[in-house]
């Protein structure tokens, strides 16, 4: 393991540089325009957990950006791999990344750019403190703004589009919560910033089919459910269905599946993480530990 790449490892224009050090061009489109897409994956305890399946969606969301990788999806692999493997981190945040590129002097021809892949491995931050997943989050419905219409920009490509996320982020802080839920202006919830949100009612589990990401984390958690024989749907939820739930989680890659006790003012249940999420949260790190979609990185 090379010394100065322990601890983060990044892959720009073709070699290995320590995390500090990477960069992209200040004429890049996906740093002028947000022209870009990403994909994060999660290793835990040195193993890749989902890695085919991030990679799957990455390649579908570069494309319909009407992208083209400079590499082929075996040498993104690995790439991805030795990101960790040179950093000798056990668990950590890997990311993938898509610019558009720079463009020829004198256009604004997206079709002109070259387009640039990047990725990283940083040590893993988990979305929630320990007391968090304790206590389980605290959460507001946003008021002072709505998420981006899916049909402006379509929230099933991962992007960097958060000036809504940011603001409603803003608004839970003022209001004294962890986070925020955003809504679509018609009375549903969608998402909030990273990740997928769930309510249980009457033993059944629901999450919205539409305004949000196609989480790999929330494909997991309906995955879990069904193993557990635990009904789902994916149908509209309205903010008032979402608010008198019986329980209510969100789902994200840096964190799994965390448990909602407050929305609004609104306590659920005894102000704990109720037994449907609870059964889900300890089977999700069950199928970690029984490795069935585990990626094992060698770091010798």
């Amino acid at each position: 393991m090379t010394e100065s790449l322990k601890g983060g490892c990044a892959f720009v224009d073709g070699r290995y540089v320590p995390l500090a050090q990477a960069g992209v061009p200040v004429m890049d489109y996906g740093f002028l325009r947000s022209d870009a897409t990403y994909d994060v994956v999660h290793v835990w305890d040195g193993a890749f957990f989902r890695l085919d399946d991030h990679l799957d969606r990455f390649e579908r969301n570069v494309a319909a950006l009407r992208m083209q990788s400079p590499y082929g999806r075996a040498e993104m692999r690995d790439i991805l791999i030795a990101c960790v493997a040179k950093s000798g981190l056990r668990d950590a945040y890997v990311e993938m990344i898509m610019t558009r590129g720079v463009l020829p002097l004198g256009t604004r021809d997206p079709r002109r750019a070259t387009n640039r892949f990047t990725a990283f491995a940083a040590p893993f931050v988990s979305y929630a403190s320990a007391e968090q997943k304790s206590r389980g989050f605290q959460v507001v419905i946003a008021r002072s703004v709505q998420r981006i219409a899916p049909e402006a920009v379509d929230p099933t490509v991962k992007n960097y589009h958060w000036a809504d996320l940011t603001k409603g982020l803003f608004e839970a802080y003022d209001r004294g919560a962890d986070t925020v839920i955003l809504t679509d202006g018609s009375g549903a919830v969608v998402e909030g910033p990273g990740f997928n949100v769930f309510c249980i009612e009457n033993g059944t589990v629901a999450t919205p089919d539409r305004g949000g990401l196609d989480g790999i984390t929330r494909r997991t958690a309906l995955e879990i459910a069904a193993e557990l024989g635990i009904p789902t749907r994916v149908e509209r939820v309205s903010v008032e269905r979402f608010l008198n739930a019986d329980e209510a989680f969100l789902t994200s890659t840096a964190g799994g599946i965390l448990p909602i006790t407050r929305i609004d003012e609104r306590i659920l249940g005894n102000g704990a993480p109720g037994p449907v999420t609870t059964r889900m949260m300890d089977r999700y790190m069950a199928w970690h530990r029984d490795g069935r979609f585990a990626t094992r990185i060698d770091y010798a």
